[in-house]
């Protein structure tokens, strides 16, 4: 950041603003795949309203006629473009709408973009300590120096240090100058991302900087200098909690895990998340609203570390479970495994009703007279026929239950047949009972965890890793059943992101824990019995298979999430599986 003095007998003799109330202009450019403002929106932008007397909104594309109301609330200055350009061409439109002539009314011009969540603290805080500073334009944070130009449109062959795009603001002293103006008047066409970052926010600090114009950035990090490229993605819990950086970027919440990896454990997000919830009064739940509604599941769960590891040992720390109404669902096809469910089923609360369903009269009586051991409980047996294996059961023959619970655990007996020898099957069976209901200590926590996350939707054993099962694990697990999802799931007028690169969060061993509330729109379609194909049924692309995997998108379509749930005991032979990789 160096400074010609020859310039600077030219400008003012202190770019710092000394006034008590700065005259400020924010043009903040929105996009939106579906036109909908969530809730952060209103809540980012009445926090930067505090500190700017003109708030303009340049909004690429469409805008549903709810979201045109919250910002006709917020500004009568809304302008509608095509999405074009990036947020770089949308940015120049707000310039120009201002007029270049009319930029040096302000002693500030902020450009900021809706990629954020925020302010964590009040944005007065940051703008209070940047009046001080002596500079022609300045931002929240810094990108540092990398060695080569990864986009191939930099002009300088690798990218400069430099404010992160996301959010700039420029004093007078720049705004007026006819390297300013020129600079936006003569910006190139922007057909691409990559010309968005080389064009722009990679090239514009240096570039003004070596014509001799002073800039820094409010969260400085030169101390992470080797450690990262780029602080607020890496270092988000540090940036925030350190250097008192006021957003937290939407993008760490949802991008592709391995882009993670290749840079640290994967603990990032995690810890952010956690520090914000905790630590700060900003309502997190706004994160989830807008995450659910727009990304996929995979890329959440993964970045969100959604996996539940709880102790069968020690009980929940309160003691005394909550109000919510429980109710376990079992399936019981294969008699001589009716023992087996039925040990299971004991670890239920006592407050818990258990309903369950057989296809005949024949095998009702074999099944209730195993659950006689558990006469104390409240029992409702059904008889469902044989049509649908355990899902019709669930979705019809327990329809009329679901708005009675707040949280329902469905399993069923599980007996393989397609794979040899049968202990391979019985295994799948045991991590999925083992994991769904290992015992009452481990059920009460079960239920504690959906008390406490009020976002949680749906909670299942990973999926099988061991044997044949192995290499379906990963992006494996849609097998040949896309299509018939995908078409169900257009039945269903699921919006959610389903994408058959990415793996979904299923239960696919038809066990599961779910809060009710997060099954509405599947239950909605009122399922009957001649949906479901007769007996045998194709090993692979049925209305039985979809439903496996729908579960979770049907979940998050409510903005619900799903997560992966092992009791403490097998999550120490899941570590050795994994680590193993043995088909």
């Amino acid at each position: 950041m160096t400074w010609n003095p020859s310039l600077r007998s030219e400008k003012e003799n202190s770019m710092k603003l000394d006034k008590k109330e700065p005259k400020r202009c924010a043009i903040f450019v929105f996009y939106d795949k579906d036109g909908i403002v969530d809730k952060y929106i209103p809540v980012f932008l009445n926090g930067i309203k505090e500190v700017v007397s003109r708030l303009i909104i340049v909004c690429n594309g469409d805008v549903c006629d709810r979201g045109m109301e919250i910002f006709k609330d917020i500004t009568d200055e809304v302008c509608i473009r095509p999405n074009e350009g990036y947020d770089i061409t949308a940015y120049k439109y707000g310039l120009e709408y201002i007029s270049y002539e009319r930029l040096a009314d302000y002693d500030e011009v902020l450009l900021m973009n809706s990629t954020m969540f925020g302010p964590i603290y009040p944005f007065s805080e940051m703008f209070e300590k940047m009046d001080a500073e002596d500079v022609d334009f300045w931002g929240m944070t810094n990108f540092h120096e990398v060695p080569y130009d990864p986009f191939g449109t930099i002009e300088y062959g690798y990218i400069p240090r430099h404010i992160q795009s996301f959010f700039m603001v420029f004093r007078r002293s720049l705004c007026e100058s006819g390297d300013f103006i020129s600079y936006w008047k003569n910006l190139p066409v922007i057909n691409n991302y990559n010309e968005a970052v080389g064009y722009f926010e990679t090239v514009f600090t240096k570039k003004f900087s070596d014509m001799g114009y002073k800039w820094t950035v409010y969260a400085g990090s030169d101390e992470l200098e080797g450690y990262t490229y780029d602080p607020l993605r890496d270092y988000p819990r540090y940036m925030i909690e350190n250097k008192r950086c006021p957003v937290m970027k939407k993008r760490s919440f949802f991008h592709d895990y391995g882009e993670a990896l290749s840079r640290s454990g994967g603990e990032a997000v995690k810890e952010v998340f956690n520090y914000l919830e905790h630590c700060t009064d900003y309502d997190t739940d706004m994160i989830w609203e807008a995450l659910l509604r727009l990304y996929n599941q995979a890329d959440i769960k993964k970045r969100m570390q959604s996996n539940y590891i709880l102790s069968s040992r020690l009980p929940a720390k309160s003691g005394k479970m909550g109000e919510m109404r429980v109710a376990l669902v079992l399936h019981i096809y294969f008699e001589d495994l009716a023992e087996y469910c039925m040990e299971y089923a004991k670890n239920m609360p006592e407050n818990a009703d258990i309903y369950i369903t057989v296809p005949t009269k024949e095998k009702l009586e074999t099944v209730k007279k195993v659950f006689s051991k558990l006469s104390d409980r409240n029992i409702d047996y059904r008889i469902v026929g044989n049509r649908g294996r355990d899902v019709a059961p669930f979705l019809v023959g327990c329809k009329d239950i679901i708005d009675r619970y707040d949280l329902i655990c469905k399993v069923h007996d599980k007996k393989v047949y397609q794979v040899i020898p049968r202990s391979v099957g019985s295994s799948w069976a045991y991590k999925c009972f083992e994991n769904t209901m290992k015992n009452r200590i481990f059920i009460e926590n079960v239920i504690k965890t959906f008390e406490e996350n009020e976002r949680l939707g749906m909670l299942a054993p990973p999926v099988p890793n061991h044997a044949p099962y192995y290499p379906t694990t990963g992006k494996g697990e849609w097998g040949e059943n896309f299509a018939v999802t995908r078409e169900w799931a257009d039945k269903l007028g699921l919006s959610v992101d389903m994408d058959i690169t990415k793996e979904p969060i299923a239960p696919l061993g038809s066990m599961f824990w779910v809060r009710t509330k997060a099954l509405r729109g599947l239950f909605a379609h009122d399922w009957e019995y001649d949906e479901f194909p007769k007996e045998p049924i194709e090993t692979d692309a049925t209305v039985l298979h979809a439903l496996e995997r729908l579960y979770p998108f049907c979940v998050q379509n409510e903005g619900y999430y799903s997560g992966w749930l092992m009791a403490d005991t097998y999550a120490r032979i899941e570590m050795t599986n994994w680590k193993s990789g043995i088909v």
